[in-house]
């Protein structure tokens, strides 16, 4: 699936199921809290903290939902995903083309 195509279905999926887009608001603060739960399980995963007895462990699942409410702003916002993703990349690649292979902390 391309990063358009997600965008078609989320747009697809709100408009069938979930009534209307929450406000961007809304859904910065979402997006927010499902960051904290990928933190969480961060933490617990390759951090020093431990699971708690019957706490949810799915990154994968985590990361989809914060996936999920980027796309869901995108879309409310007019941004076309593919696009920035595509400008961000030339910028980095143009900014950063020296930068981390001449760093002597990452050898």
């Amino acid at each position: 699936m391309t990063i358009g195509e997600a965008q078609e279905k989320v747009d697809k999926w709100i408009k069938e199921y979930g009534v209307r887009y929450f406000s961007e608001m809304t859904n910065m603060a979402i997006l927010t809290e499902e960051v904290g739960e990928v933190a969480r399980i961060m933490a617990r995963k390759y951090g020093e903290q431990s699971f708690k007895e019957g706490e949810k462990s799915d990154l994968g699942d985590e990361l989809a939902d914060v996936l999920w409410v980027l796309i869901c702003i995108a879309n409310q916002t007019g941004t076309d995903l593919t696009e920035a993703f595509t400008k961000n990349l030339e910028k980095k690649t143009s900014r950063d083309r020296e930068r981390h292979i001449n760093n002597k902390k990452l050898y």
